[in-house]
């Protein structure tokens, strides 16, 4: 008999969340200090050092990596769903400076001065920003009671210290910390460390967040806005609504192994990379270069393309000659479509070139996509229920929907970074729901195409609300009954699926069965980008983001291939 896992939710996790909810609905700002004490005492997973007096910097530096780089200078955060909302509160945010973050491509514009505005597209945006913000304000302030403690933190604050191996020892004792520990702080303090920690030792962090009215509505009017944006592409003059295979990822994989731009010029690419030494990937490079690998030196060069066109002499030029490559191979990006950071691509499967190909991907009849009118549409993962609305509101918009296929990052509690995961049940936390499905991907399928990580197939996800919003009370019970992928996307995806084949919204609490129903295949793929149960070590935190393209590209020549194949197989091929 079916039945959903024990319902295992910390009582100190529904405190943390209805503290934030309630306090948030107020009209005016709100103080994070107000949520520091139910974050504490909900002993996250990824906070385990909460309560201690020595800086948790694995936390510090999960939660700056998603926090845009100006956040040292801001003490008031605002967010809002559309830019009329903020208009209408009186705050004209046009003119403010577009800032981005690491680890998270949430909308923020920032006034210059103490104020960031955030654009929300889905209540987990708040259960994801409220969390980062409170661990990284608790962290500060703990790095600053440490630092004034001895002469170091007088010393920065006047500006007297210089950059080296000396201060990387001073902060390793000021602070009570080892060698990783200080080693995974750097980068955590940005491109200017001894200005962000200069005001670090200065001041207090004392942040306050004021919420604009968070409706369910407006969500809805601005993925509805962002279809928009995107249909005029999408639809042709006096041509029927073409087939549309969906895909979840990221904005660089699919252009890569489709368009063939990097590859095509790849020895200029690693030429760059030779002088430049981007990321301090020279020695990478000679070593890839060295072993003759094709499919290592095609990831290499993808990874190595945004570097090289930013260094261009003329970059905006090179832009454009990507981007007119891209379209004589049916490709076209759709940069933020209804002003929503949820980036778009279109690819034309008739359109594709064969030989601009990468090789992983060029599967047998080809020849056959010249007739297809089928398109792909690739949307930048969208973070939790932001999930749900923007596939809501494509497969309103669309024709036949041929196949869904979702990938994106993961936790992974027994296995390590890099690993692939491929899940037929996921407990979804917004819903309650247990989707037991079929995953068309096997680990037969993407094995070949990964080098360094292991491809697990028959696992079970658990999509989460936060990343902070575990602790191992809650998770053990879930462990125990074999989840071993913590994410944030399955659930909402699925949810969105479920209406999709049938007459009615998605239940509450039940264990829904999509294994047999669906007139379209469904696809699942995360790869391992943190270890919660070990030291928490993320690809963001520790700069590992080329080490990540071997598992990213192994899962995207996956999704690539049977697309490919079900399109031939459609055209008679």
């Amino acid at each position: 008999m079916d039945r959903q896992p024990p319902r295992a939710t910390s009582n100190a996790i529904d405190l943390y969340i209805r503290t934030y909810y309630s306090l948030l609905r107020s009209s005016g700002d709100v103080r994070v200090r107000a949520f520091e004490e139910a974050h504490v005492f909900s002993e996250s997973s990824l906070h385990a050092g909460a309560q201690d007096e020595k800086p948790d910097v694995a936390a510090y530096a999960y939660a700056a990596a998603r926090l845009p780089g100006c956040m040292s200078s801001v003490d008031r955060l605002i967010l809002g769903q559309s830019s009329d909302q903020f208009q209408a509160s009186g705050i004209d945010v046009s003119d403010w400076q577009v800032v981005t973050a690491r680890g998270r491509r949430r909308p923020n514009r920032w006034s210059g001065g103490d104020t960031l505005a955030v654009y929300i597209t889905s209540a987990t945006d708040i259960d994801d920003l409220v969390p980062i913000i409170t661990a990284y304000q608790i962290e500060w302030n703990k790095m600053r009671r440490a630092l004034l403690q001895g002469p170091l933190g007088d010393k920065l604050a006047a500006g007297e210290v210089e950059d080296g191996p000396e201060l990387n020892a001073a902060l390793a004792e000021a602070l009570g910390l080892d060698e990783s520990d200080v080693e995974m702080l750097r980068p955590a303090l940005g491109s200017a460390p001894l200005e962000v920690l200069g005001t670090i030792a200065a001041r207090e962090c004392d942040v306050s967040i004021r919420l604009l009215a968070g409706t369910l509505l407006e969500y809805r009017r601005a993925t509805q806005r962002w279809w928009f944006g995107i249909e005029s592409a999408y639809r042709k003059p006096k041509t029927p609504p073409r087939p549309v295979y969906f895909v979840s990822s990221n904005t660089h994989v699919l252009v890569n192994l489709l368009g063939g731009y990097a590859r095509t010029h790849r020895d200029q690419i690693l030429d760059f990379a030779r002088a430049a030494n981007p990321e301090g990937l020279a020695d990478a490079v000679a070593g890839v270069v060295a072993k003759g690998d094709e499919n290592e030196l095609n990831n290499l060069s993808y990874y190595l393309l945004r570097q090289y066109l930013h260094a261009a002499e003329a970059p905006d030029e090179l832009f454009e000659q990507v981007q007119a490559w891209d379209a004589t191979c049916g490709l076209s990006t759709l940069t933020s479509p209804g002003h929503l950071d949820v980036n778009a691509q279109l690819v034309e499967l008739g359109k594709l070139r064969p030989e601009h190909l990468d090789p992983r991907v060029r599967v047998p009849g080809l020849e056959a996509l010249a007739s297809s009118d089928a398109v792909i549409i690739n949307i930048d993962y969208p973070l939790g229920m932001a999930a749900y609305h923007h596939l809501t509101q494509l497969a309103q918009g669309v024709a036949e929907i041929r196949g869904v296929y979702v990938m994106g990052k993961a936790a992974t509690l027994n296995g390590r970074v890099g690993d692939v995961m491929l899940s037929t049940v996921a407990y979804d936390e917004h819903s309650e729901n247990t989707y037991l499905f079929r995953n068309c991907f096997a680990a037969e399928d993407i094995a070949p195409y990964v080098r360094h990580g292991t491809v697990l197939d028959n696992q079970k996800a658990l999509t989460v609300r936060g990343a902070f919003l575990q602790n191992h009370e809650y998770m053990s019970v879930f462990y125990r009954e074999g989840y071993t992928v913590l994410e944030m996307e399955a659930g909402p995806y699925l949810s969105a699926i479920y209406e999709m084949v049938y007459p009615k919204r998605h239940p509450k609490n039940e264990v829904v069965h999509l294994s047999n129903l669906l007139p379209f295949e469904f696809g699942l793929i995360h790869y391992g980008s943190d270890t919660p149960y070990s030291k928490r070590q993320s690809l963001l935190s520790k700069s590992l983001s080329y080490f990540g393209m071997d598992s990213t590209y192994g899962c995207a020549v996956a999704i690539v291939r049977r697309i490919l194949e079900q399109e031939i197989a459609r055209q008679g091929g």
